[in-house]
């Protein structure tokens, strides 16, 4: 039988030596990338079945990462391993094309078992994530993204800037940065811009 090509990405690098160790005798391990970027250009490179990927990573976190991978067109299975038990963050991972949801803590055999449902075309949520979205909201997940002119705005707005700032940075009109963040708090279902800078740290934009 063949073996299913894992290639992993985190930035701990004690922990991904352990998946590693927990993984090497089930799987064929092809590498670990310690960024976002260096996954994009690994999974390019290397062509892996099933990706494990965390959420918060530098130079580009694993929810902008994941979506190059599958704008580009990838037959791999990607799966979020992370530490967040969120709602919020488990609609956003179906949302960018993930086919699996697990918790750092979860046992290694579950892991396991993940990563062949995934290979084989299912999807898999961790029974530990307790945080689950309703099923209207995973139903609907492609309908409720953000556009990538709004994630730069909604970078720009956590960092601090002004509608009028974020016009001049991006090179539009003011009037068009202040569509770009209605339409975000209505798409997101949050009400003032508090509530847009938090969603923007749990999706790792920023730290």
């Amino acid at each position: 039988m063949k073996r299913i090509r894992l290639l992993i990405a985190d930035d701990h690098v004690m922990f991904a030596q352990g998946l590693e160790s927990l993984l090497r005798d089930e799987f064929q391990l092809l590498g670990t990338a310690g960024n976002g970027e260096e996954l994009v250009e690994a999974t390019k490179r290397l062509q892996p079945d099933v990706i494990l990927v965390d959420i918060s990573m530098p130079v580009l976190n694993g929810f902008d990462a994941v979506r190059q991978i599958t704008e580009s067109g990838t037959n791999a299975k990607i799966i979020f391993l992370t530490m967040h038990d969120d709602a919020t963050l488990v609609s956003e991972a179906f949302r960018c094309g993930a086919s699996g949801y697990i918790l750092k803590h979860a046992a290694g055999e579950e892991l396991v078992n993940a990563i062949r449902e995934v290979a084989q075309g299912n999807n898999y949520v961790s029974p530990l994530v307790t945080n689950l979205p309703a099923e209207s909201s995973m139903a609907h997940t492609q309908k409720t993204t953000i556009t990538p002119r709004q994630r730069e705005v909604l970078k720009l707005i956590s960092r601090g800037l002004t509608m009028k700032e974020i016009a001049s940075e991006l090179n539009i009109s003011t009037r068009t940065a202040e569509t770009h963040k209605y339409e975000m708090m209505q798409t997101l279902g949050v009400e003032t811009t508090a509530d847009l800078i938090r969603y923007s740290l749990r999706l790792g934009l920023i730290s």
